[in-house]
């Protein structure tokens, strides 16, 4: 493994770790705060966006700042005729480290606010509504980072990834996971952010669909990319 492969992960496991934090963390904390659920879901859709947006302007250079799945799955696809094609073992090991960063993260929101860590959630979520709006939520994030990659507008990703996230809490039933690693990662944590390891799995498929459509409709609205050359090297960090 070379250095620049060891950071981006260390970057993507760190990265994704922080983020599922401060979802869990923000949940616990408004819970205790307050007993209003519109005041709660602000917090928390607030807190989130604005600590996805500093993750990525903090993580992009180390690694890309995915810290989701399927974002990732997106780049390796799209990537691989390009001069910037990686493997697969390189995606999945990028996967994985999103995966137990996300696990890490929840137990540490958890441990910060005296919880029971590691513990299964009992939240169910389900049935066509949440779903669907899990389908909206993720093709809505991918056909952001696509489009902007594509277009060669990197510099906005970080607030436009973090507006849509923070917007999509609220239009959507499912309050916008749109990331399977976060999805798993709350499967550990009975809180309010939780969601009961039953229903991960179809969060999941959701999510996949969701992820497919965004970059499809992304590559029909841009079929053919309009990054300047010297802008290649700041593309290869995200899907494009």
């Amino acid at each position: 493994m070379n250095a620049a492969v060891g950071r981006r992960l260390v970057a993507e496991f760190t990265g994704t770790g922080l983020l599922v934090a401060i979802v869990v963390g923000s949940g616990i904390a408004a819970t205790r705060l307050t007993t209003d659920g519109a005041l709660r879901l602000l917090v928390n859709a607030v807190v989130t966006a604005l600590g996805l947006a500093v993750l990525i302007v903090v993580f992009s250079q180390a690694g890309g700042a995915q810290f989701n799945p399927v974002v990732t799955a997106a780049d390796w696809i799209l990537g691989r005729r390009t001069a910037r094609r990686y493997s697969l073992g390189q995606a999945l090991a990028v996967m994985a480290c999103q995966v137990t960063g996300a696990i890490a993260g929840t137990a540490l929101a958890d441990a910060m606010f005296a919880r029971p860590v590691l513990s299964a959630a009992q939240q169910h979520r389900g049935g066509g509504p949440i779903l669907l709006s899990e389908v909206v939520a993720t093709a809505g994030l991918l056909l952001v980072i696509v489009a902007l990659a594509r277009t060669g507008r990197l510099q906005h990703v970080a607030w436009a990834v973090g507006a849509w996230i923070g917007a999509a809490y609220w239009f959507t039933a499912s309050t916008s996971f749109a990331n399977p690693a976060v999805t798993i990662g709350r499967a550990f944590t009975n809180t309010y952010a939780g969601i009961a390891p039953a229903s991960v799995p179809a969060f999941i498929a959701a999510q996949v669909i969701g992820g497919a459509i965004g970059t499809l409709l992304a590559i029909a609205l841009y079929p053919a990319r309009q990054v300047p050359a010297a802008s290649e090297q700041a593309a290869a960090q995200l899907a494009g």
